[in-house]
């Protein structure tokens, strides 16, 4: 009972913090203003497409797990398995990380699968999308460093400050003292929870490659893993082309985006309120795009994707005891 309303606790308690977040940001915001903006300065048609994208990426999803499911001896429906994940993202947005949980338990319930076998799959399903994200981040390291470069070069005096820090006394006597001490109290180290945590990712990220190697469609599973996080990318990338202020900006731009956004989503709030809407805002300012602009792109972007998840989880809930009405 204790644990329970700590978790409880936990889960107001960053909620609040999103709702702070985002009340920050726009606390300031003119409604009247962003009401005529709604109504007359968006073209909603790449909305609909943004809909329709992310639509795909959950379908692909879908498949994807399922593929995962049949390496335990099960082929479920794809009514339930896509319903299942449409609850899951619906969960999330009233309880951070319930989703996976209620995703197993639509499963288990009307597929009469293992729910502990479940969470394993969605454990490796997690941690494909960490290397598909870190993937992208790498993507946008390597395609913005020629950006890098060009500024260094426009602005000597950062360049030789720059130079400056990484060459100091300071710098290289920490560097060396992080170095040695890491070295001398290594055996300690390894019993810290930070190393446990590091440790335990990598045996599960090698215990789920071994999964996919077991895997009869592995071609397929890799496919969708990309077309995932691609329709991911798309779904905001098509929304600059709502707005005249991002109508103008590149398809790395709106990686780069994408990218940091998605770290705002990590955050232990309801659907990345409050630390989405920050990220993209600030995100969007490193092209340009004046903070204003960046807020209300933001708002509609996290809405549209929202709303969807809303209605489809609202769907898929009450779908589910009719399509199995014959089992329950």
């Amino acid at each position: 009972m204790k644990k329970k309303i700590l978790n409880l606790f936990k889960y107001l308690f960053f909620f609040l913090i999103g709702i702070t977040i985002f009340w920050f940001i726009y606390k300031d915001q003119n409604i009247e203003e962003l009401k005529s903006i709604l109504k007359n300065d968006v073209d909603y048609k790449w909305i609909w497409l943004s809909l329709f994208l992310g639509l795909l990426s959950h379908i692909s999803r879908t498949i994807r797990w399922g593929y995962l499911i049949e390496t335990l001896g099960h082929k479920p429906r794809f009514a339930n398995s896509f319903c299942a994940v449409m609850v899951a993202y619906f969960m999330n947005l009233a309880l951070p990380r319930m989703g996976e949980i209620s995703r197993c338990g639509v499963m288990s319930r009307y597929e009469n699968i293992s729910f502990s076998k479940l969470v394993g799959t969605v454990v490796v399903e997690r941690l494909i999308d960490m290397v598909m994200l870190l993937l992208f981040v790498l993507v946008i390291i390597v395609a913005q460093f020629g950006e890098v470069l060009r500024l260094l070069k426009e602005n000597p005096s950062f360049q030789q400050a720059l130079i400056d820090k990484v060459t100091s006394p300071v710098a290289i006597i920490s560097l060396v003292t992080v170095v040695a001490l890491v070295f001398i109290f290594r055996k300690a180290f390894k019993n810290t929870p930070l190393y446990k945590k590091a440790h335990g990712f990598w045996l599960n990220l090698l215990e789920g490659i071994q999964t996919i190697r077991k895997m009869e469609k592995k071609g397929a599973f890799i496919f969708h893993s990309v077309f995932i996080w691609v329709m991911y990318y798309l779904m905001l990338y098509v929304v600059f082309f709502s707005f005249d202020f991002t109508s103008h900006l590149s398809a790395i731009a709106g990686l780069t985006t994408f990218v940091i956004a998605a770290f705002g989503m990590v955050a232990p709030v309801q659907g990345g309120i409050g630390a989405w809407h920050f990220m993209a805002t600030k995100a969007l300012a490193i092209y340009g795009v004046a903070e204003h602009n960046g807020e209300i792109f933001a708002l509609v972007n996290w809405s549209s994707m929202n709303l969807m998840i809303l209605f489809l989880g609202l769907v898929a809930t009450m779908a589910l005891p009719f399509l199995n009405r014959k089992k329950i």
